[in-house]
């Protein structure tokens, strides 16, 4: 038998985090969250399932007023979206999770959600589909990779990229590229950007910030005669390099694919466990064979009619 309780106070919230969530990718971490909420400023509402053992299940959700319903904390939105992803549902027993749900509000959303070994199939629904790229699985070599295609998909690619790379040079770590990689998103997607919400913009100033002063910040800016044709932002956590956001200029055809090698390239020079592309349903993910990781919902909001109009940018990475 269960207890749930509701926490409000965001010290005793981040207590509860820090000991239950494991610490295991970039978004794991109460510091990387607190970015987002400094600036949205949601009203966090955790459920607590104990027994006579202590705490048994962590369902950390934010009110979203706006859409007048629940999201997963720090309750972040993009296009009406919560946009963190691969979100945990820390609990112990499959009893406890639906004891959780069972006290959770009428009107909930939770996206992109790692789903508990422990909890029931029945419950598992995809929201979308991240992306990776393993570079040991190739031994640390593009040209292994390159194998996965066939002889004229791989010359076609080669010679597209080969054709810009000529005219280009990269920057590395250049903190004030991310005033490029926002005007560029800005230019190409007006309202649809992540950054035209200025509460998302000045989440992502925080946390770029954050990752600057803990050396985990990885900007890559690609430029043609000195200007900037496509930033991307990035970090590396635990020999994990994730993708996080980007703008590219609409001039340049390929510069999308031209990066995204890129990334792949220095991941497998620098032997990372694998490069996080997250999700987003774009066909260049599945046309470079990268291993698809589904990510789940629980929801109990009718979702809105897609709209065919769908940001290129879900992360840095595109096509």
């Amino acid at each position: 038998m269960y207890r749930v309780r509701i926490v409000a106070d965001l010290d005793e919230c981040r207590e509860l985090w820090t000991r239950h969530i494991p610490q295991e990718n970039i978004s794991d971490l109460w510091d990387i969250r607190a970015c987002f909420q400094r600036h949205f400023q949601r009203r966090p509402h955790f459920l607590v399932a104990e027994n006579g053992h202590g705490v048994s299940g962590l369902l950390p959700l934010s009110w979203i007023e706006e859409k007048q319903s629940f999201g997963y904390f720090p309750g972040e939105t993009w296009d009406g979206k919560t946009w963190l992803e691969q979100n945990r549902l820390p609990v112990e027993t499959d009893l406890a999770l639906e004891a959780l749900l069972a006290y959770c509000p009428d009107r909930f959303h939770l996206r992109y959600l790692f789903f508990p070994e422990c909890a029931s199939e029945t419950r598992r629904r995809v929201d979308e589909i991240g992306y990776l790229f393993l570079p040991p699985q190739f031994d640390y070599d593009m040209e292994k990779y390159f194998e996965q295609f066939s002889h004229k998909t791989v010359k076609r690619l080669k010679k597209e990229v080969a054709a810009l790379e000529e005219r280009v040079r990269y920057r590395y770590d250049d903190i004030t590229d991310f005033d490029h990689l926002a005007r560029l998103n800005l230019s190409r997607f007006e309202a649809r950007s992540y950054f035209y919400d200025n509460r998302f913009l000045e989440s992502f100033r925080s946390l770029l910030q954050l990752l600057h002063e803990r050396d985990w910040l990885r900007i890559t800016t690609v430029l043609v005669d000195d200007q900037p044709i496509a930033v991307d932002m990035g970090c590396i956590y635990r020999g994990t390099y994730t993708l996080l956001a980007g703008g590219t200029h609409g001039d340049y055809p390929g510069v999308a694919k031209l990066i995204n090698l890129h990334h792949m390239r220095r991941a497998c020079e620098e032997k990372f466990d694998r490069v996080d592309f997250l999700c987003g349903d774009f066909s260049w993910k599945t046309l470079f064979h990268l291993t698809p990781r589904p990510l789940y919902l629980l929801s109990t909001v009718v979702p809105q009619e897609a709209t065919g109009d769908t940001q290129e940018y879900r992360s840095a990475a595109n096509g």
